[in-house]
């Protein structure tokens, strides 16, 4: 404070300093004598203009002064902007050292995810690398059942996209591997339930298509949906405009909810210990995605899974966050340009929704 004080008081006082300090060196050369710019020097006033040089030299000295003290601001102001632009340099190599150990965090969990999953199943029987999404498929065989499990990691949105059977609401459905077929897709499984209504049919609960929401009923079901971002986001959802907030784009709805935060949901007393073929989607603490299709009703291939198995096996995958599609005789898991699984049907059944993966 005492410092800002000084400098304020020189700048008030610069005007007349410098008019004194001219009149001293005026005077001490003799350019130019002090009464042709109008002052008097009689001998009477020798002592009085002594007296005046007295304070012109002890103002010079406090200009002086303040000149100095001026300068060393000036100078601690440099060295600390200084400092800081070193301080700020610092902290932006240290944010890039952040994001990149982000990243490298990222595909380690990634690697440590592929090993949990080739301990206890093996290696991939297939693999696909695109530029919007990786693949990795695994042959699922347990006492007492069979099926197929994709890991899948989503690079860009735009490469999960949920299917309306023939594109609309009210039809008579569409089987997953003509979905998968008609959009081009590496991978597909069947999604949300459905009803028949006046011989067509339409999907349960919540349906929605690339934003727009296609069907929306607030029933007992859990609705399974993509964000903006690809992420799976899913659960109960109360209004239309929850989905709007959510940022969702895809999604379709069934039940029961299965995994929250790696901690077991209830299961409804009417699917409480049945074995049936099953289609579940779940996700992984870095966002990677795990579909898995069980098949079931087929002696001496695969009896199906209840979800109470369901539940365990996720959790022993590592599994976050997970949500029963709809199953039976719809639980279809196509990749590669096949249906790999065996359809309790006995062929693939039409299904309103379809979830397929385009790398």
């Amino acid at each position: 404070m005492s410092t800002r004080f000084h400098i304020f008081m020189l700048l008030l006082l610069t005007p007349f300093i410098g008019l004194l300090t001219g009149f001293v060196i005026f005077d001490s050369n003799n350019d130019l004598p002090l009464n042709q710019i109008g002052f008097e020097r009689p001998e009477n006033m020798f002592a009085e203009n002594l007296t005046t040089v007295d304070m012109i030299n002890t103002t010079a000295v406090d200009v002086i002064n303040y000149t100095n003290e001026t300068r060393n601001l000036l100078s601690s102001i440099r060295n600390s902007a200084e400092y800081e632009t070193e301080e700020y340099q610092k902290q932006v190599v240290m944010v890039e050292s952040l994001l990149q150990s982000s990243k490298d965090e990222n595909k380690n969990t990634a690697g440590v995810l592929d090993q949990i999953l080739a301990n206890i199943l093996g290696e991939p029987i297939g693999q696909t690398f695109g530029d919007d999404a990786i693949v990795k498929v695994y042959s699922l065989e347990e006492a007492g059942y069979r099926g197929y499990m994709a890991k899948v990691r989503i690079i860009d949105p735009k490469a999960i996209k949920m299917l309306l059977a023939g594109d609309k609401l009210s039809s008579q459905g569409e089987t997953t591997s003509k979905a998968a077929k008609r959009a081009n897709a590496t991978l597909a499984v069947n999604a949300g339930g459905g009803f028949y209504s006046d011989g067509f049919l339409r999907p349960i609960g919540i349906t929605v298509i690339d934003g727009e929401i296609k069907a929306f009923s607030n029933a007992e079901v859990s609705f399974v949906g993509f964000n903006q971002s690809g992420n799976l986001v899913g659960g109960k959802i109360a209004t239309e405009n929850d989905i709007k907030e959510m940022g969702i784009q895809n999604g379709a709805s069934f039940l029961p909810t299965l995994l929250k935060n790696s901690e077991k949901q209830p299961i409804p007393k009417d699917w409480q210990n049945a074995r049936q073929p099953r289609t579940i989607i779940g996700h992984f603490q870095n966002g990677d995605l795990l579909i898995i299709v069980i098949d079931g009703r087929r002696q001496g291939w695969s009896s199906g899974v209840t979800l109470e198995e369901a539940q365990d096996k996720l959790l022993e995958f590592k599994v976050r966050d997970a949500y029963n599609l709809d199953g039976g005789g719809s639980s279809t898991f196509y990749y590669d340009g096949k249906v790999l699984n065996k359809p309790s049907d006995g062929s693939e059944r039409r299904v309103p929704t379809n979830l397929v993966i385009i790398p």
